[in-house]
């Protein structure tokens, strides 16, 4: 009997039979159809989209690639999940082999962009306005065009308190068309694969592919909904009011909404433009240290941080002012979770072993059981690495690569916020260096790193732990009466069960399924083999030459059957049930 699960895994993969092809047939060209095999796709019916695939002149030139080319070539054309997904994988050393990082690096976010009729009829769906009659002045041609989005160029003609006019010069990103459709189906596609992933791929299953996937999905969710960055915006500007050296864009809500943003244009120079900072007067040395302080301050003091801060979402402005674009990918983390980091700094620089290994188990997730005594010894070489240097000498970035190698090998996963912390920090860091390569990060982290050290023994701070500490202990102590009974009823009462769980039985149960299925389709095979002899037997017109044809239909029925199940077992079991 097919479970409701099971069938709404078909009903699923039926109604996305399109796109399911389209990747089917990408994957063929570029040369990942072992992929395909690997994963059992044709046991989920899709294996009429993967025979007579022909190698074409066009597929040759594509295999002269390396791997790792095609697969980012792959990605590219597979559209915008994809390429998302290829951009977090390109800083995960853990998960990818490095000459996949290096290629994947290089995926372009950059598509043709959409025509501006449709822009108008998105601007009518959420404004009930087309551009023209909100904007002075709206540029039909955008000036980017992304796989989610496109930015247009505006202006505004505003009132002011006193009944003037004033202009600002905007940007405006539209998101590309029927968006949400395309990625929600190409997320519970991916869901789908990294399922078989963890099913058929002993080697991955370590890295928890439908984690990654689950975590990917959630990001990208928030990315492609413009209300999330324009409330991200406006904390930004509340947590940074009054602060002279930085400055947050003003958004604009009463014309913004979940596929439209309007922000203002900043007119200021990239990060990335050395020399035209150089040609401007600004003083490198200050803006590296400056842009680097501003992050750490939104990390350890705010605990709500850019989470891209790279060369093109950074501008500078006239007086060495830092402006920070693009909040589509913002990082919250905990008070508990700073003082972890900065225990872990710490400890590192001071040569404890035992409290970095502490440090790292409060930042991560274990999966299953793991090997304490291996992962002090692989903390003692990573120790051995630092052990020399100084606070002022650590790298960020080197120490965020090597970590989460080493929590790769013991099944050891970086909890979100700190993932996206470590991340925002090396990211920063390589902006710092390509400023001023004198940039010591973590020396300009000593003020942050000694505030949240006395902000964990001021009086205040025990006072109100040991307030919540004692709280907790007085609910705990006033509801055990109660609970206590409920159990002791719930025993009473025969109601207390026992759940097991069995891990690792998934193969076991689909071979189980595929054997039941094979026997059930033999016993209909025989049982119409058995009935057309007999009708051919009984003589039953109408005939033709003398036999029933009914019972003619019923053989040749039987034979496509029959070839039908010995392809199947051909073909999938390879000797194998």
């Amino acid at each position: 009997m097919v479970s409701i699960r099971q069938f709404g895994v078909f009903n699923r993969t039926f109604r996305h039979l399109n796109r399911y092809q389209q990747i089917l047939r990408v994957l063929f060209r570029y040369g990942f159809s072992d992929l395909a095999e690997h994963l059992h796709l044709d046991h989920y019916g899709l294996q009429l989209f993967s025979r007579n695939k022909q190698r074409d002149k066009e597929q040759e030139q594509l295999l002269r690639h390396s791997r790792p080319e095609r697969l980012r070539m792959a990605l590219e054309e597979l559209g915008p999940t994809f390429i998302k997904l290829g951009q977090l994988l390109s800083v995960r050393p853990d998960l990818v082999p490095p000459d996949y990082l290096k290629e994947l690096a290089k995926l372009q976010d950059e598509v043709p962009p959409f025509p501006y009729e449709e822009v108008r009829q998105i601007f009518l769906e959420e404004l009930g306005k087309e551009p023209d009659e909100i904007f002075a002045v709206f540029s039909r041609e955008p000036v980017a065009a992304a796989s989610i989005s496109q930015v247009h160029h505006a202006r505004l003609e505003l009132r002011d308190a006193e009944g003037g006019q004033r202009r600002r010069k905007v940007v405006v990103k539209v998101q590309r068309p029927r968006l949400e459709r395309i990625i929600s189906i190409d997320l519970e596609i991916l869901a789908r694969i990294a399922q078989l992933m963890e099913d058929h791929l002993e080697e991955v299953q370590g890295h928890r592919p439908t984690a990654i996937v689950r975590e990917f999905s959630r990001s990208l969710s928030r990315e492609i909904d413009f209300t999330i960055e324009l409330a991200n915006i406006q904390h930004f500007a509340r947590q940074f009011a009054g602060c002279r050296e930085l400055y947050v864009p003003e958004a604009f809500p009463a014309l913004s909404t979940q596929r439209i943003l309007v922000m203002e244009r900043i007119d200021g120079i990239k990060a990335s433009d050395i020399e035209g900072l150089r040609a401007a007067g600004h003083d490198l040395t200050l803006l590296a240290e400056r842009g680097a302080r501003l992050v750490m301050e939104q990390i350890f003091t705010h605990g709500f941080f850019h989470a891209d801060p790279h060369p093109g979402n950074i501008f500078f402005l006239p007086g060495n002012v830092v402006c920070f674009i693009d909040f589509g990918q913002m990082g919250r983390l905990l008070f508990k979770d700073r003082e972890t980091f900065i225990e872990l700094v710490a400890s590192i620089v001071s040569g404890d072993e035992s409290r970095v290994t502490a440090s790292l188990l409060q930042m991560t997730v274990q999966q299953g059981e793991f090997d304490r005594d291996a992962l002090s010894l692989d903390i003692s070489d990573f120790m051995s690495r630092y052990l020399h240097l100084s606070i002022g000498d650590l790298e960020i970035g080197r120490i965020h690569w090597e970590l989460l190698r080493l929590f790769s090998r013991h099944q050891m996963f970086l909890k979100p916020g700190l993932y996206l912390m470590l991340k925002s920090l090396g990211t920063a860091e390589g902006v710092g260096l390509m400023l001023d390569p004198q940039i010591e990060m973590l020396s300009l982290a000593k003020p942050f790193i000694r505030k949240i050290k006395m902000e964990r023994v001021s009086p205040r701070r025990l006072a109100a732990e040991a307030a919540d500490t004692g709280a907790q202990y007085l609910h705990l102590f006033r509801d055990l009466p109660a609970e206590t009974r409920s159990v002791l009823a719930m025993l009473r009462q025969g109601k207390v069960r026992l759940e097991l769980e069995h891990h690792g039985l998934r193969p076991l149960e689909k071979a189980l399924y595929r054997v039941s299925n094979r026997i059930a389709y033999a016993i209909v095979l025989a049982a119409l083999i058995i009935g057309s002899s007999l009708v051919v037997l009984s003589g039953i017109k109408p005939k033709w030459h003398d036999i029933p044809i009914i019972g003619v239909a019923g053989f040749l029925l039987a034979g496509c059957m029959g070839f039908g199940l010995l392809i199947s077992i051909l073909r999938q079991g390879k000797g194998k049930v």
